[in-house]
């Protein structure tokens, strides 16, 4: 199972400091994964300009076919101005429309107030469930206050993740399984 964590924004270091959590909860409990962290600001992504992604080089290519090439994918996100970032935005512009076809796809979102709870459940999922993803329906929202000195300090938080982990990859294994028998009946 190919899985890929996504911290979609070039600025800041408490989405990151969770998707690092995240990604080590994945390696500890499902060791037979492979796991890929892509975090924006490690890479030179051009801005979308319609082209099939494809064809584009560089970290853009890169980025773009670990994405496709996924199974389950784990976005992170901060919430700037009450939206996801540009750079996330851009991510899901230069890939197809059906990017997200039979994969599941959750979601970790970091903001400074609890004021930003909704932004997931208003931009975020409608972008998912119109790239045809599986998503999975609880996210983690995490505040401010849960971080101290890029740790996250609040144990609820980081049972909520590893739940999240445990969640994306029972509804990958599952969803795989399902589709797998379902295209065994077709004889192909």
């Amino acid at each position: 199972m190919k899985i890929v964590g996504l911290s979609g924004s070039k600025v800041g270091s408490k989405t990151r400091t969770a998707m690092d959590y995240a990604v080590k909860s994945f390696a500890d409990k499902y060791p037979d994964a492979e796991i890929t962290l892509i975090d924006l600001a490690d890479y030179d992504v051009q801005f979308s300009d319609g082209r099939s992604y494809l064809e584009y080089e560089g970290d853009t290519g890169f980025v773009t076919r670990k994405l496709m090439e996924a199974d389950a994918i784990v976005i992170g996100t901060p919430i700037f101005q009450a939206s996801i970032p540009a750079t996330l935005k851009n991510i899901f512009d230069l890939l197809p429309v059906n990017a997200f076809r039979d994969k599941i796809v959750s979601m970790l979102v970091t903001a400074g107030t609890p004021k930003h709870y909704l932004v997931a459940e208003q931009q975020l999922k409608p972008i998912l469930a119109y790239m045809k993803a599986q998503i999975v329906q609880t996210y983690v929202f995490i505040e401010e206050k849960d971080f101290h000195r890029k740790e996250i300090v609040d144990d609820d938080v980081l049972f909520r993740i590893d739940r999240l982990v445990e969640d994306t990859y029972v509804l990958t294994e599952t969803f795989t399984k399902i589709r797998t028998e379902k295209e065994a009946q077709y004889h192909f």
